[in-house]
């Protein structure tokens, strides 16, 4: 299924499309000559930054709404086609302290954003999700944990509508807003001491067009209730901080500071338990649902095409299986021009 098949007229709703991957959705998206394109956020200063960055694009509407009221998301979906809920509240540090708001925007405005989609028929809805989710332990994992089991669960509690729901997973996205370079780059330039809490800390990495490529291929292979994982590299953060003070031609000292809050020192992106029902299929791993067993579901091409994760060579997807070198890293940061 082509990717202008997917869009071509068709009305797109981006919940939190103000942020830095609904800026990126949308320039893609808008290649392929959709309908319209809803971008659904509660700041009203970044829907003007967004008018302006794309021109005032007449394909884009600018809805100010909170994902916490149904209401205002049932009348912002009508006549919608897709629907990409990436809004959250994701400083895991923040919402160690504020479990509750967490909760009212990260699961009960999940839970609004399947409703609504239900109440107005609409094809297929991508839930975004993260690496924290998978065996959480902190506050912002746990909800992604539960996200996901909002959207997988809601395929089979759907009745008659029609509404696909499907999950993407995926790591630490280069240069997205709170990512650790741009944080690294304020310090290295003005000559600061750079805080790191783990020598030993390794995190997954991904590109802007990677983290869309991947909601894409879920929108075009999605039969319902599954997590796709993309095949990722992974890096030492202390090689990360090398590579940007060699950018720079810097020497800072490098300060241990001790993990914080809900941080863990490697990232899992699936867990033992889900190796099992897990699928290889081109760049992917595809998760499928946990009650799949209990239903009488189609299968994807992802089962036809793919094949079952070997559980006897993979017992898990973590960042500290898949380690690339600094020179690895420092390939990867030229090839985007990072560097």
């Amino acid at each position: 299924m082509s990717y202008e098949s997917i869009f071509k007229n068709k009305t797109v709703l981006i919940t939190g499309g103000t942020g830095f991957l609904g800026t990126h959705l949308i320039r893609e998206i808008l290649k392929f000559n959709p309908h319209s394109i809803r971008v659904f956020s509660r700041d009203e200063v970044k829907h003007h930054k967004v008018q302006e960055l794309f021109n005032y694009d007449e394909r884009l509407r600018n809805l100010i709404g909170d994902v916490r009221s149904y209401d205002r998301l049932k009348k912002a979906m009508r006549g919608v086609d897709i629907v990409i809920h990436g809004a959250a509240l994701k400083r895991v540090d923040i919402l160690e302290y504020n479990v509750e708001e967490a909760i009212k925007t990260n699961i009960l405005g999940t839970m609004n954003v399947v409703n609504a989609c239900l109440e107005n028929n609409v094809k297929i809805s991508v839930f975004i999700s993260s690496d924290k989710g998978c065996s959480p332990v902190n506050t912002y994992g746990a909800c992604k944990f539960i996200g996901e089991r909002i959207f997988t669960e809601s395929n089979y509690s759907k009745g008659s509508a029609p509404t696909i729901f499907t999950c993407v997973r995926y790591g630490n996205v280069l240069e997205s807003t709170g990512s650790v370079i741009p944080f690294f780059e304020s310090k290295i330039k003005a000559g600061e001491k750079i805080p790191l809490t783990n020598p030993r800390m390794t995190r997954f990495i991904i590109s802007p067009k990677e983290s869309v490529e991947l909601i894409f291929n879920a929108i075009s292979y999605s039969v319902g209730g599954e997590v796709f994982v993309p095949k990722l590299p992974s890096f030492k953060i202390i090689d990360l901080i090398e590579v940007l003070k060699e950018k720079h031609k810097a020497n800072n000292e490098i300060k241990v500071i001790g993990t914080r809050p809900g941080e863990k020192i490697h990232e899992l992106m699936i867990n033992e338990s889900e190796i099992p029902r897990t699928f290889e299929f081109k760049n992917l791993f595809v998760v499928t649902s946990p009650i799949e067993k209990y239903q009488n579901v189609k299968k994807g091409e992802y089962c036809k095409k793919g094949k079952p994760v070997n559980t006897r060579k993979m017992k898990n997807y973590s960042s500290k299986d898949v380690l690339i070198s600094k020179d690895g890293v420092y390939k990867i940061f030229r090839s985007l021009k990072l560097v």
